[in-house]
């Protein structure tokens, strides 16, 4: 089962607001139906076939060993070996999520891995629930009526939005270097500020696709930074100052698709190079500099004034 990448060219910006704050937790399927190391072949089939799923979960207690697909089980029919213990045939190398990472990472997961489900884990490592594109669709499309009805109220007049500049303030925060699982925390709390204070949902989705993208690059390629947003009388600034290494090549780095990522954040679904050219796209203002081994620092600029074309 495969799902469309993540693409804020083309995406509406109220998808990729919601696909950077809800979690996995918000979306994946708490109830699931495991079995033991011992179990035979056969009684998971009956589990499969009783509750309509396709594959399950190996345990051993909470802990996760591994997973048991409809594709072991129609080889065991073939060579006639359904009374196996679940152990001897299933996929011990699994791919997990988190269960505080963003929605965004299960759909960057489904694309890149092509599974049809991920198991997710809890902070202490048990099985917290497991995840299919199903269930990340179901809560996209709750969350966008939510979002309907809170314009509808607005629109009504029982929610006002700002009707003219925003208070002048200035939020701070740090980041960690390959903290995936709050990864988008910082860009939820610009975003969250934002709204409480009247801003317009275009502008804060605007701010919170370029915080996030720009928090996303700290986690992945330096050694820890600060996340910095101030609003001005006719603007909102997103500074994003870290310690990493620099950019060795800005042309480089600006082209869709070039990353310095490892392989090891390339095979959790990251790195693919659209993260500046995204916070390019949706600022009316951007600039960033990364002096060799001093680290990076760049500025994003969203216009008051331009709200109401966008």
């Amino acid at each position: 089962m495969t799902t469309v990448p993540i693409d804020t060219a083309s995406s509406p910006g109220v998808v990729m607001e919601l696909l950077y704050s809800l979690r996995v937790k918000d979306a994946m399927t708490s109830s699931v139906i495991t079995a033991s190391t011992t179990a035979r072949l056969r009684h998971v089939q009956d589990l499969m076939r009783e509750h309509a799923i396709t594959a399950v979960p190996i345990l051993d207690g909470e802990r996760l060993l591994g997973i048991v697909s409809i594709g072991d089980i129609i080889q065991a029919l073939d060579s006639g070996t359904m009374e196996r213990p679940a152990a001897e045939v299933m996929t011990s190398s699994v791919v997990t999520l988190d269960e505080d990472m963003p929605l965004s990472f299960a759909v960057t997961y489904f694309d890149r891995y092509k599974y049809g489900r991920f198991p997710v884990l809890a902070v202490n490592g048990r099985l917290a629930g497991i995840i299919t594109a199903s269930d990340v669709l179901r809560r996209l499309l709750i969350a966008l009526n939510e979002e309907i009805g809170r314009m509808e109220q607005r629109i009504a007049g029982r929610q006002p939005p700002s009707e003219g500049p925003l208070p002048s303030m200035e939020l701070s925060f740090g980041s960690a270097p390959l903290d995936f699982t709050r990864a988008g925390n910082i860009s939820a709390r610009f975003k969250k500020t934002l709204t409480e204070k009247g801003c317009p949902p275009t502008i804060a989705r605007r701010v919170a696709v370029a915080s996030y993208e720009l928090e996303l690059n700290q986690v992945i390629h330096s050694s820890g930074g600060v996340m910095r947003m101030r609003v001005f009388e006719d603007t909102i600034e997103i500074l994003a100052q870290d310690e990493g290494p620099g950019i060795p090549d800005l042309d480089l780095a600006m082209r869709e698709g070039y990353s310095t990522a490892n392989e090891w954040v390339r095979s959790l679904g990251f790195g693919a190079g659209m993260g500046l050219p995204n916070v390019k796209r949706v600022a009316d203002d951007f600039s960033i500099e990364s002096p060799p081994g001093k680290g990076t620092t760049v500025r994003a600029l969203i216009a008051w004034a331009k709200e109401s074309t966008n």
